[in-house]
């Protein structure tokens, strides 16, 4: 943006017709005109992301994603999370982290129990990508609050009916819990997931086979979760890597000293200042 901004003002801003030499034909130099159009909106652009951060408490302004890959990546189930025959089933890939050499992270929430307009409000102000998993049990209690939130860009996915713990179910009643959380959010906001994540990230290979049935294509977990207070990790080496996936939930005062807006300042905080952006996953998948 910055190199964008330095060179409009060096652009030809009056005549744009090129006086060729002498027995070449005269041609029309491109305009500078949308050069400095399209500089002026990424600095517009950044002064209202700066602005936005400042209103929200953020110590730096965070990082622009950057663009989709043009060729997504190969996703695949992460190394001791397969289930018995998993590659010759078919069975969606299970993963934690996406194949990407980009300091990008991807922010999911999951549940639905903290329905908190102020967290609605700072994302889009912010222009913060991130992915919902919904369970019906909670969300049933306000659909309009995450009808707005696809609104404004958010993808909704799948996180069961009722947040059971799966593999202590049969096949039959695990089908029943995922395809019945399809059919609510294609009848509530009209597009059937192709994203799943099982509570409590446990699944078996029946949670894996009905999934499939239900029309899953990819099984996201997660590397971090971060809270309001802190954060925990899945690696040893308690650090952010290119392509995780962070989880957090829809929570609030009632089981967290803070607010959904004050856990995504942690967040914000943490991966601005390790030099990374925050991705749209399904752009990715």
């Amino acid at each position: 943006m910055l190199a964008l901004a330095a060179l409009a003002p060096g652009c030809g801003r009056g005549d744009t017709e090129v006086v060729a030499a002498g027995g070449q034909q005269r041609f029309e130099a491109p305009p500078a005109r949308a050069l400095d159009s399209y500089a002026t909106k990424l600095r517009a652009a950044y002064a209202a992301r700066a602005a936005a951060a400042k209103r929200w408490g953020l110590k730096k302004v965070p990082l622009t994603a950057p663009a989709p890959p043009a060729r997504k990546p190969r996703i695949t189930t992460r190394e001791g999370f397969e289930v018995d025959g998993h590659r010759r089933l078919g069975l969606p890939p299970v993963f934690t982290t996406v194949p990407t050499e980009e300091k990008v992270v991807f922010l999911t929430v999951d549940d639905g129990a903290e329905k908190d307009p102020a967290f609605l409000r700072m994302m889009s102000e912010l222009r913060i990508p991130y992915s919902a998993f919904l369970s019906d049990y909670l969300v049933k209690e306000d659909y309009g609050y995450f009808k707005e939130m696809q609104d404004r860009g958010v993808a909704l996915h799948n996180h069961t009916l009722h947040h059971p713990y799966l593999p202590a179910l049969s096949y039959a009643r695990q089908k029943r819990e995922i395809c019945g959380m399809q059919e609510v959010v294609e009848e509530r906001y009209g597009e059937r997931p192709v994203l799943f994540r099982p509570p409590f990230g446990n699944y078996d290979k029946a949670t894996l086979r009905a999934a499939k049935a239900c029309g899953i294509t990819h099984v996201p977990l997660w590397n971090e979760e971060v809270f309001v207070d802190h954060w925990e990790y899945r690696e040893w080496d308690r650090e952010l890597h290119p392509g995780d996936i962070v989880l957090t939930h829809f929570r609030g005062r009632g089981e967290w000293e803070g607010t959904m807006p004050d856990m995504v300042r942690r967040f914000l905080d943490k991966v601005t200042a390790e030099g990374y952006a925050v991705g749209r996953l399904e752009d990715y998948l």
